[in-house]
């Protein structure tokens, strides 16, 4: 019984993604994998949380993924 709720309970951290921008201010912010899947065309422009500048996330995301041993990695780089 116990092992059943852990099972349930465990997060695959091979699904922790998130993609971080980084801004010209010296800024960098984060956003989820699935941000562009919402919204119209003009949401997908990121404002910077410093400057407000606004970026095509398309252009300079770094992907970086959760690893088993606790820490963030960047993906494919």
């Amino acid at each position: 019984m116990e092992h059943a709720r852990l099972q349930r309970n465990h997060i695959d951290l091979r699904q922790l993604k998130m993609f971080l921008i980084p801004c010209s201010c010296g800024t960098t912010f984060a956003v989820a994998p699935g941000f562009d899947h919402k919204g119209t065309g003009w949401s997908r422009y990121l404002k910077c949380p410093g400057c407000g500048k606004r970026h095509d996330p398309k252009n300079r995301l770094l992907s970086i993924g959760y690893q088993r041993e606790g820490y963030w990695r960047v993906d494919n780089c």
